[in-house]
């Protein structure tokens, strides 16, 4: 079942741990990656207009991501509405843990 978490006024990020995902990256010189402060995971960024396109974590497990449903062409229609969370008390073993039970599996890292 996937999960649905607004992270930003303009994101609207979810996964599915039974589903699949693929990022396809046409220019890789306009990915940029980041990191907040626990480094758990690569925050993906369109280096020309800035938009985040979702997040990849790999784990000694497998890789995972989540996906900005707002990135899509077309937006899903009927999308639900957002639950506001907060993960600042986890540790990175927590995060680390929760995106492996709650993210989807990554078909590749980019």
């Amino acid at each position: 079942m996937p999960v649905w978490i607004l992270s930003h006024p303009r994101a609207l990020t979810t996964s599915d741990p039974g589903g699949r995902l693929i990022f396809h990256v046409s220019d890789v010189d306009l990915l940029e990656r980041y990191r907040f402060s626990l480094k758990t995971a690569d925050f993906l960024l369109c280096k020309r207009c800035g938009v985040y396109v979702g997040a990849q974590i790999e784990t000694a497990h497998v890789a995972f991501g989540t996906i900005n449903t707002l990135t899509m062409m077309p937006v899903p229609e009927g999308l639900p509405v957002a639950a506001l969370a907060d993960y600042s008390s986890e540790s990175s073993n927590e995060r680390v843990e929760r995106r492996e039970k709650r993210w989807t599996p990554l078909e590749k890292v980019v």
